[in-house]
């Protein structure tokens, strides 16, 4: 039997140097609004790191968003940071090119965000 997926939720957290948010859940067209309002929210900062360790699912409204959300923050003159994502999601970013041009790392985001 399937266990339940977890509900969609966004956890933020600031440092002087970054902003961590932390998606849960699968990123769909059910839940892209919500993704996509929490790194529009995320207070400016050097780098915006997106902790993908908790999601199931990245769909093309997910990719979009994150491509989306690396246009604004170049823009802004910060960099878009990928972290942990979990192998079905790494895929999905290799798949469509954005390991490429967006920096994926391994490391916990509370370590980062304490290095930071």
């Amino acid at each position: 039997m399937r266990e339940p997926e977890e509900r969609f939720h966004v956890e933020t957290s600031v440092s002087d140097g970054a902003v961590c948010v932390r998606a849960v859940g699968v990123v769909d067209i059910a839940t892209v609004a919500a993704f996509r309002a929490a790194l529009w929210a995320a207070p400016a900062r050097p780098e915006l790191r997106v902790d993908l360790s908790g999601v199931g699912l990245l769909s093309a409204a997910g990719v979009r968003t994150l491509v989306a959300a690396r246009l604004w923050v170049r823009s802004q003159g910060g960099e878009l940071v990928l972290v942990d994502p979990p192998p079905v999601v790494d895929r999905v970013l290799r798949a469509t090119g954005l390991r490429r041009v967006i920096r994926v790392v391994g490391a916990a985001p509370e370590r980062l965000l304490a290095a930071a």
